[in-house]
């Protein structure tokens, strides 16, 4: 991030950070590349799990200690040995039909890591979650944590993170402390998911608002997150969620407007009836299920239920137990990808 927002990161977080040595899953994805930012920028020492070369390359040039492995393979707890904190950012995140692959990395990966964690003596684990476990399709309006998860999700990506979600929630005790924290809608500096995949619809013309895009949206810049974590390794209750996103909702329209235009790309006015992209999602969902996966659409009800209803979060509890409040405001989210600077 800019020396205005480590400033202002390292302004909103305590002078003494109780962590010396952080394994961090994940390492070289969007979140992971900025938690090692943020952490070795504090003085705190990151070791990052990776799975290639280029990974490798990658989290050593931001300066953590790379560690080859997988989630999947192994035993981690060699790795984990000597630290005190873990992150577990590491996760299957495809939106599309549900796969056994997601399910093994989701939902396997994460009781692996949560084991190895507690054999290698780590005292405190942040797990990373989203607002998507609670996903239906239906709208999620000023939702704070004591809603409970449904009973049917959206798809294959709520479905697997609910399940990690319960399996990192179940391994806390007294000993090994582990939190949860669910941002929306990660944004910011250094972006490989959202905007790109929205650049890209928008320069291939297969952009379209949905119901016109005028309902809410929480929204999460990278910087934020990265500050709730710390917090939450200093301040989390074991066993306990948190929703984080950067205050007020913002109309979905306004806020994709202003991304696409940072990058000098002006949205089409077009836009479908939330009721065909619903009908096209279930058809699409239909479809996979009935030919195990061999056909897919190019929309599923898990992305429709990410993107084209309104999804607002109440962030009291972070604000009232973590002492959570955004570090960066959209505003000047916005004027760093306008400035086109890089990290």
């Amino acid at each position: 991030m800019t020396d205005r927002s480590i400033a202002a990161a390292a302004a909103a977080t305590d002078n003494h950070v109780p962590y010396r040595r952080i394994f961090l899953t994940g390492g070289s994805g969007y979140v992971g590349r900025n938690l090692i930012r943020h952490f070795v920028g504090r003085g705190i020492e990151v070791v990052a799990l990776v799975r290639s070369e280029r990974s490798e390359h990658v989290v050593g040039l931001l300066g953590a200690h790379p560690y080859r492995g997988d989630i999947l393979v192994g035993d981690l707890t060699a790795a984990m040995s000597g630290c005190d904190g873990f992150i577990h950012a590491a996760a299957d995140t495809d939106h599309g039909p549900a796969t056994n692959r997601q399910r093994q990395v989701n939902e396997y990966g994460t009781r692996a890591v949560m084991e190895a964690a507690r054999a290698a003596g780590i005292r405190k684990v942040v797990h990373l979650s989203t607002e998507s476990v609670l996903a239906t399709g239906k709208p999620l309006v000023n939702v704070d944590e004591t809603m409970p998860m449904p009973h049917k999700f959206a798809g294959g990506y709520s479905r697997s993170k609910a399940a990690a979600e319960r399996i990192a929630l179940e391994s806390d005790a007294p000993e090994f402390s582990v939190v949860v924290l669910r941002p929306r809608f990660v944004w910011g500096r250094d972006d490989t998911t959202a905007l790109p995949a929205l650049i890209e619809a928008v320069r291939s013309g297969k952009f379209a608002w949905i119901g016109g895009g005028t309902y809410l949206t929480s929204t999460t810049h990278i910087a934020n997150l990265c500050v709730a974590v710390e917090r939450a390794l200093e301040r989390g209750r074991g066993g306990e969620a948190y929703f984080i996103s950067d205050g007020m909702p913002v109309p979905f329209r306004t806020f994709v407007s202003s991304l696409l235009e940072t990058q000098r790309l002006i949205p089409t006015g077009k836009s479908v009836p939330r009721s065909v992209v619903g009908t096209i999602a279930a058809i699409g969902d239909l479809i996979a299920l009935v030919s195990a996966g061999r056909i897919t659409m190019p929309l599923t009800w898990q992305s429709y239920a990410t993107s084209a209803v309104e999804i607002s979060l109440d962030i009291g509890k972070a604000r009232r137990e973590l002492a959570y409040s955004p570090v960066i405001s959209r505003e000047q989210g916005l004027e760093e990808l306008r400035s086109g600077q890089h990290w």
